[in-house]
């Protein structure tokens, strides 16, 4: 069906980093996705894009949920949890419950809902162990509330291509370009609207890297991703304290 409005709320995967326009802001899957919509529904089309990096899952719903009922859109997206899932103490099944919520409210107004099974980070990052379980949760989470409510779920988990290294940023928490490109091609296909081919190629897997290269790239992120990343949170800040939503209201795209 031709939708004629989308409204994304999330954190920095839907906000689109890493993939930047040339003036700095971020691109990402959503703006891929509106764009690909809006081919099909016409110039009246209305996209917008309420998410902000460093946002927690229950942020997300306080602060961006009753906005975008208020715009009434056709097909809204809701994707959240990875930065909770990275936090010291997290309570992933309350979260699940939050967002079950959250998705009723949206389908009660007739809109048609995006729901995510996040692709597995936990290979670049250190904390397996802990992340790991969380996710599942919330994957979990998110096919179950799919099912209960007739709610679209894009499981990226399941796509081995996401575990190629150019798929994802320097930080290895965010996509690159690529990754972005292949979400979008996995969102599209689910709404059974036509995608650039492109979009889910994947370059060969690079050779292994020497053990003192790759021990090399590890201290390198770390100093510069990971003890960032800590310090911030060990000063209760957030990435997006100063950012504000690059689209807060339905609006044609251009």
């Amino acid at each position: 069906m031709p939708w004629r409005s989308f409204a994304a709320m999330g954190d920095s995967f839907t906000e689109g980093m890493s993939d930047a326009y040339p003036n700095g802001t971020f691109r990402g899957w959503a703006d891929l996705v509106a764009a690909r919509l809006a081919v099909d529904s016409g110039p009246d089309f209305g996209y917008a894009n309420l998410a902000i990096r460093g946002k927690l899952l229950t942020q997300i719903i306080d602060e961006q949920l009753d906005p975008t009922l208020a715009m009434a859109p056709g097909l809204v997206s809701i994707a959240g949890g990875g930065n909770d899932a990275l936090r010291p103490r997290v309570d992933a099944h309350a979260l699940v419950a939050r967002l079950d919520k959250a998705v009723e409210r949206i389908r009660a107004t007739g809109a048609d809902v995006i729901l995510f099974r996040f692709a597995d980070v936990t290979a670049h990052l250190p904390g397996q162990r802990i992340v790991g379980p969380r996710a599942a949760v919330l994957n979990d989470g998110a096919t179950m509330i799919g099912e209960k409510h007739g709610a679209f779920v894009i499981d990226l988990f399941g796509d081995e291509a996401f575990r190629h290294p150019h798929l994802w940023a320097p930080d290895r928490l965010h996509l690159s370009a690529r990754g972005h490109r292949r979400v979008a091609a996995h969102v599209l296909s689910a709404l059974g609207v036509g995608v650039d081919d492109e979009w889910l190629l994947v370059p060969p897997v690079p050779e292994p890297t020497p053990w003192l290269m790759a021990r090399g790239a590890d201290l390198r992120w770390a100093r510069e991703h990971l003890m960032p990343w800590v310090s911030r949170h060990l000063l209760g800040h957030s990435s997006g304290d100063l950012i504000t939503a690059k689209r807060p209201d339905l609006a044609p795209i251009e």
